[in-house]
């Protein structure tokens, strides 16, 4: 066996380079390069590395290291997690920075690999710059914050232990049920030192990512209880996408006349004029999917985990009779809601359903039903699209010009506040691709980064980044790395003067919108002076953007069309009206928990309005607390 002398950091480097995904005979490298911030700890070791690998390893410089994390997970997404970056910081803050950017890639089930500059291994120069300390360890430092966040954690202490850490670290990226961050803390010193690593470590690997398939005694009872069900609902998460499964799930929705609704990750599982295509579930659902959902004997979920979103915090299956069929690799999400658990990949256990399944077909009377529901929800969405609000717009009409000037294969991209759930209810899937919203960790800041890392995974198509005003002064620092990177995107800068979806949480239990407005503090101490007026235009073009401002609908269309004409970023900047909100349809419900005793009669009002609605919880008898039980 030949040996090659390298350090640890050009060792990882290397053999990054040649870790390769399989899966239906198609074959890709799995990484896409290496995001880093360069600085105390990793600036003799990995960079030095990254430098000496040049192109063939391509290195971005990012401005946040937790937004190169989320540039990775939206790339990651669009490649249906097939490929992904590696992320690298220094030690301290650089790599707490990341820690969020883990919970978002772990949360979500996103392949992302972190690799962080630690304190010496040797110990001696103790305690160094950025050091963590602990009176009760010296095997501690800032990076066993990422302990909790991430599906595998190491640190090297040798630089041959890098032989069985990276194995291992690649079958957690590319597993189907494992997958989320990786995580790696480097020792500054240990990065640096050398070994005679075998040769075989730095050939060609491929992974291949299994289609698992579920048990037979689980698939004949799942047969059975579809069989029996008049009215069944399937939800559909991302593990549709993320196993290429749209198609299968079209065959499989036509020949059994079961309608789909889908969650933020599943949305564009199935088209959205599709008459068995309900559009989005739970909270922020459709009303005919909510409608549906409501009295459901059957539900089958296909990948999902079934967060409370989707579920309306247990509130949304009504039906007292109403059991579940759960397709998932992960059997955690299989086992939910006392299920018929199908442990497997969707696109194969839909595949191996289908002949089982032949001869049965919901009513025709049900299916009537569904193509009336889907024909009212777009006649809503278009009286949405088309409400003239004067003097400023609403949220729903800013998203409906940005639709109408979008192709179909156009991306857009959002996360945390209101336009997700907007987005969700609103947005009209062409492409299975065109949605790429992250709301499995809600996290503020995601939208510009995962929108530049949305690009780098589809550069052909125009990429749409959605973002309020309360996100964009969290992370708005990738716009410059649009700029250099020649990577054009269209962001939709939306303010409402502040935080309006926790506003409304806010006014749901009582508070008013407490601390949720952006204004000045007023004479009483509270922050109820005047608006804070921010020049949105110049920060975008400080940045190196370009920067349009409109006030009408007819400005914002011609805006749109200009962003798409240009060759660079462009930020279009437009207020709206913070009370005209997309609405919530039928019984679906949100536990926000509410204060139980209050001398406010905002939030008495709010906890009697709290406690009518919780008796509606599937499992749940109602006690007054807790303690109750």
């Amino acid at each position: 066996m030949g040996r090659t002398r390298l350090t640890l950091a050009q060792a990882i480097v290397r053999f990054l380079m040649n870790q390769y995904v399989e899966q239906d005979g198609e074959s890709k490298p799995f990484f896409a390069g290496l995001w880093g911030i360069f600085g105390h700890g990793n600036i003799g070791g990995i960079a030095q590395a990254a430098q000496q690998y040049g192109p063939e390893f391509r290195y971005y410089i990012g401005r946040n290291e937790q937004a190169m994390v989320h540039a990775a997970i939206a790339y990651a997404k669009l490649k249906n997690r097939k490929r992904t970056f590696a992320c690298l910081s220094s030690i301290g803050p650089g790599a707490t920075n990341m820690v969020t950017g883990a919970a978002t890639a772990t949360v979500n089930r996103i392949p992302v690999l972190l690799l962080a500059g630690d304190i010496f291994g040797e110990r001696v120069q103790a305690p160094v710059l950025q050091q963590v300390e602990s009176e009760h360890s010296q095997d501690f430092s800032a990076n066993d914050a990422f302990r909790a966040v991430c599906r595998y954690w190491d640190r090297l202490y040798r630089p041959e232990q890098a032989i069985t850490a990276l194995p291992e670290i690649m079958r957690v990226l590319t597993s189907p049920v494992d997958t989320g961050a990786a995580f790696l803390a480097l020792p500054q010193d240990i990065q640096t030192y050398a070994f005679d690593y075998p040769e075989e470590l730095f050939h060609r690997r491929v992974w291949r990512i299994p289609r698992n398939r579920p048990d037979l005694d689980s698939m004949a009872k799942a047969v059975s209880w579809i069989r029996e069900s008049k009215s069944p609902l399937i939800i559909a998460g991302g593990g549709v996408r993320y196993s290429g499964a749209t198609e299968v799930l079209r065959i499989f929705a036509e020949q059994t006349g079961i309608p789909v609704a889908e969650t933020h990750s599943g949305k564009g599982s199935l088209r959205y004029d599709h008459p068995l295509s309900l559009g989005a579930a739970g909270v922020s659902g459709t009303k005919g999917a909510n409608i549906i959902a409501e009295h459901a004997d059957l539900i089958i979920g296909i990948g999902t985990r079934f967060t409370d979103f989707p579920t309306a915090s247990k509130t949304a299956f009504r039906n007292p009779g109403v059991r579940f069929v759960n397709i998932n690799v992960f059997e955690m999400d299989a086992y939910k809601h006392a299920a018929t658990p199908l442990v497997g990949d969707a696109k194969a256990t839909l595949t191996e359903l289908l002949p089982m399944l032949k001869g049965y077909t919901t009513s025709t009377a049900f299916r009537e039903q569904i193509g009336r529901l889907n024909k009212e929800w777009n006649d809503e969405v278009e009286r949405l699209y088309q409400l003239n609000m004067q003097p400023v717009m609403s949220q729903g009409e800013v998203i409906g010009e940005v639709e109408a000037s979008s192709k179909s294969e156009d991306i857009v991209v959002t996360s945390a506040g209101s336009l997700p759930g907007d987005l969700l209810k609103l947005w009209r899937c062409r492409d299975v691709c065109s949605y790429q919203v992250e709301y499995g960790y809600s996290v503020m800041g995601y939208e510009i980064a995962g929108g530049l890392g949305a690009k780098m995974a589809s550069p052909d198509r125009e990429v749409y980044v959605m973002v309020g005003d309360g996100s964009f002064l969290m992370m708005s620092s990738e716009i410059v790395t649009s700029i250099q990177e020649g990577l054009k995107l269209i962001i939709v800068l939306v303010d409402n003067e502040g935080f309006s979806s926790v506003g409304r949480v806010s006014e749901q239990v009582g508070s008013e919108g407490f601390g949720c407005h952006y204004r000045y503090r007023g004479e009483s101490g509270w922050y109820d002076g005047d608006p804070i007026r921010l020049n949105f235009q110049q920060i975008c073009q400080g940045y190196g953007a370009n920067s349009i401002t409109v006030e009408t609908r007819g400005e914002l269309a011609s805006a749109l069309s200009k962003a798409r004409a240009a060759h660079k970023t462009t930020c279009i900047y437009v207020r709206t009206d913070w009370h005209e909100r997309v609405p919530g349809y039928t019984t679906c419900w949100w536990d926000m928990a509410t204060a139980e005793v209050s001398t406010s009669k905002g939030t008495k009002a709010a906890r009697s309005a709290y406690e009518r609605e919780k008796v509606n919880q599937r499992y749940l008898m109602l006690p007054s607390r807790p303690d109750a039980v």
